[in-house]
């Protein structure tokens, strides 16, 4: 798909004003922003690519969501193993004799499942969500596999229908001899969400592979995708595509689905199990807790890039597992099979139709290759030195075969920390072409970073955001992704790929939030997030143009707040807890031999009560139960406290700077199922990681903790050491820009974010003499920073406008809470 991209140059002045700006102004004013921008420069070439989506099988995205089948459980392979709550005939209601079966009469060796139905039976399914979801007038396609030993065949009596009648008319098809496939369409002769299949058989058969089609799927693929997602999707002209995940690639066993391992169910993603015929195709058992049949696999996925114009960019497991399970496997036969399967996935995707696996691709209708450029190896790994002799491995079989194949790294699941210090020098030594950073943070660390990448080595290796977001699909969780996207296109030279993460959600089977898209069985919404992202995708530009804009004054002084104690799945004591002033005055004492009447359960969980003199909470299950005492005024002061962890997955939580229970600083000791320690800041409920270590905790061991605020600047002791020190300075800027050139239009596109309740008014000067167009085209996104899109509105949605007063120098208005784009022309 040919994409248009565009930049620009001026400066920009802005005024903060008390209310909402009515509208754009071409007088001159007074302004508290400046912008200055060089149009005779050029900054950092924009790749096409620059912005993607990541896909991951994660709140049901595939089954469920994007891959289009009605039926869930088609082929009655769900198992306990996928979910502890999983039957083979979950989702299905039977009526007379059904049973399934796990025996030598199954349809494939790989297909291990199937139902045996007695005559005078049914089996009836419920779909997703709240049914099967048809359409007035739709066509909706059945098949069937089955087979009968009855002489005159098996007669199979198909319905749709829904609790208030018939939805469709009924259908017949008759099954004869050994397995085949029977086909038959329903035309919905009502609307409804609500609809439930019917297949009650005449006659003692088996049945495999139950399935119900919309006609109308994307671009009309038979064993399509869902049209209104992939609209969605396509709608944001997405630069690539990053799949299958995730968590899922690279979790559980790393064996093959056969008899040989005994037909393990929870494997990592292994791509040859998701091509060829959908009925031959493997099962497994997703990460997230449900099972992917994956109906929806790789050459799907390859198709769907190349509908969407977006550069496909598959993720292989590099047999280190992440995502919490942290295990390196030892088995170099096994590692040589996964490398020749990455060398073989290479070939299926680019191989000439005489090629082996380009025979493949070939056959299930595609002999064009897909033009896989790039591919990455791992996930999240952290074990950065397993992952990355593993890493090597992959890299030097797959450049030796394909120098032409741009094969990236990652850095682990943080934005900072040992892992990924340790992952970056590595990368850095072995000159590693591209790593993948993934980091989920508040709002307040994505205002905190636009500059991530400034100083980051041009001569390094390039960075792919794989996945980011900001902990909500709130607008004002979206301003703050655009004020950091802002830095991202400033960088364009080292940060070469960023897809916000994940793409999709099912909002009756959500695991993860924030998400992009949202949908049920039969509409969706795009979020706040997805609009503002949407506006950046389609508007990127070429180039960067050099531009400077003066920011925000700080107002920010000293840490201030109360202290704190709280515990995380985890029975804990505390006891001599003090606080002190930095002159030595005693500001608080407490070694609760007078009970706990000084402190306040602010968040109201867990089992608070004073036990041998010491303050103990004893819920293992209760997460986040802080309790809280003293001054929300205090600033520099020392707190000290003996903390013991008695049981439980982790280890305690020390706080300070406390104002309330979503705004604070702790001290999380043992975090992470004990895995590491980091000091965690709060703001407005969202969390971001200030500092962290390895530091793990001992049941039964007592720990002297000692945390020093001076200002801003906080220094930790444990047991007399110290732990580590940080110093809170970085400016939250609500005003962030980046202006890009479209070459092939000639727009300068400047891109504004005002993140903060007042109104921006901005001077733009474009240089003495710019020859450019008196009107702009304006895109604004504004709303309330709380406002939310749903399935019954939307609240945040872009509108377009002309500005006409753009000069050489000018003034611009820019509303609060706000991303606005002008697309200004030029000679």
């Amino acid at each position: 798909m040919a994409r248009r991209r565009g930049s620009l140059a001026l400066t920009v002045t802005a005024l903060l004003a008390g209310t909402l700006a009515v509208g754009p102004s071409a007088a001159a004013e007074p302004t508290d922003y400046t912008i200055d921008v060089d149009t005779a420069g050029t900054g950092a070439k924009i790749d096409d690519t620059m912005y993607g989506v990541f896909y991951e099988d994660i709140n049901r995205a595939a089954d469920g969501g994007l891959y289009a089948e009605l039926v869930q459980n088609r082929s009655f392979e769900y198992e306990p193993a996928d979910n502890r709550n999983y039957t083979p005939l979950t989702s299905w209601d039977t009526k007379g004799a059904a049973k399934v079966v796990n025996d030598g009469g199954r349809l494939h060796e790989r297909n291990r499942n199937y139902l045996s139905l007695a005559a005078g039976s049914s089996v009836t399914n419920s779909g997703y969500n709240t049914g099967v979801a048809v359409e007035k007038g739709k066509r909706y396609d059945f098949s069937v596999w089955a087979r009968t030993e009855r002489a005159g065949g098996a007669p199979l009596t198909l319905t749709l229908h829904d609790a208030s009648g018939e939805l469709a008319a009924a259908r017949r098809v008759t099954a004869r001899g050994g397995w085949s496939k029977y086909k038959a369409s329903f035309t919905a002769t009502r609307t409804s969400t609500a609809g439930r299949l019917t297949v009650v058989s005449g006659a003692d058969a088996a049945l495999d592979m139950i399935s119900l089609f919309p006609r109308d799927t994307y671009k009309g693929r038979e064993n399509g995708l869902r049209k209104d997602l992939a609209e969605k999707i396509a709608a944001l002209e997405p630069g690539f595509l990053r799949f299958p995940g995730g968590c899922l690639v690279n979790t559980g066993s790393h064996e093959a689905y056969d008899e040989k391992s005994g037909w393990q169910r929870q494997r990592s993603y292994q791509w040859k199990d998701t091509i060829g015929p959908v009925e031959q195709r493997a099962t497994n058992s997703n990460f997230w807790g449900y099972n992917q049949s994956y109906g929806l696999g790789y050459y799907e996925y390859f198709q769907f890039a190349e509908d969407t114009g977006a550069m496909p960019l598959p993720v292989v497991p590099a047999l280190v597992t992440g995502c919490g399970q942290n295990k390196a496997t030892d088995d170099p036969a096994l590692l040589k099979r996964h490398i020749q399967d990455t060398l073989d996935l290479i070939e299926f995707a680019n191989g000439p139709v005489s090629s082996e696996w380009g025979k493949k691709r070939a056959r299930m209708g595609h002999p064009k290759p897909f033009g896989l450029t790039h591919l990455a190896v791992g996930n999240e790994e952290n074990l950065p030195e397993e992952f990355f002799a593993r890493f090597k491995e992959f890299r030097a079989a797959i450049e030796a075969k394909h120098p032409e194949i741009t094969v990236i790294s990652n850095s682990g699941p943080d934005d900072s920390g040992a892992t990924f210090d340790k992952a970056w020098q590595l990368n850095r030594d072995a000159n590693v072409a591209m790593v993948d950073e993934h980091y989920y943070n508040s709002p307040q660390w994505f205002l905190e970073n636009n500059d991530r990448y400034d100083s980051y080595d041009r001569g390094g290796p390039k960075v792919f955001l794989g996945e980011y977001a900001s902990q909500g699909n709130t607008f004002g969780n979206a301003l703050s992704e655009a004020a950091f996207m802002t830095g991202l296109e400033r960088n364009a030279d080292v940060v070469k790929l960023a897809s916000y993460a994940p793409l999709l959600a099912n909002e009756d089977y959500v695991q993860w939030k924030p998400n992009m898209i949202w949908f049920d069985n039969d509409q969706s919404w795009g979020s706040a997030n997805y609009e503002t992202q949407k506006l950046f995708m389609r508007n990127v530009g070429d180039e960067v143009v050099p531009s400077k804009a003066s920011g925000t004054p700080a107002t920010s002084g000293p840490i201030t707040g109360a202290v704190g104690l709280s515990t995380w799945a985890t029975s804990a004591a505390y006891d001599d807890v003090s606080v002190t002033g930095a002159d030595g005055k005693p500001l608080f004492s407490d070694d609760f031999s007078a009970g706990d009447g000084r402190w306040t359960k602010a968040a109201g969980k867990g089992r608070w009560t004073v036990e041998d003199g010491a303050y103990v909470q004893s819920d293992e299950t209760a997460e986040n139960t802080l309790v809280t005492a003293g001054d929300k005024g205090w600033q520099n002061y020392d707190l000290k406290v003996k903390a013991t962890k008695k049981s439980g997955k982790e280890g305690f939580m020390v706080a300070f700077g406390v104002k309330d229970t979503g705004n604070h600083y702790w001290w999380n000791l043992g975090g992470w199922n004990n895995t590491q320690s980091a000091v965690e800041k709060t703001v407005d409920g969202a969390k971001q990681t200030v500092i962290q270590d390895t530091t793990k905790i001992e049941t039964g061991r007592s720990y002297d903790l000692r945390v020093e605020v001076r200002g801003r600047q906080v220094t930790l002791y444990l047991d007399g050491k110290k732990w580590g020190s940080f110093t809170d300075d970085k400016p939250a800027e609500p005003f962030r820009q980046v202006v890009t050139r479209d070459k092939a239009t000639g727009d300068l596109i400047v891109k504004v974010v005002n993140a903060q309740a007042t109104q921006a008014r901005t001077k733009v000067d474009l240089g003495r003499g710019a020859k450019v167009a008196p009107k702009a085209r304006v895109t604004t996104l504004a709303a309330d920073p709380a406002a939310e899109n749903t399935k019954d509105k939307s609240p945040v949605k872009p509108v377009d406008s002309v500005f006409n007063g753009v000069d050489d120098s000018f003034s611009y208005t820019f509303p609060a809470h706000s991303v606005t784009f002008l697309r200004i022309k030029t000679d």
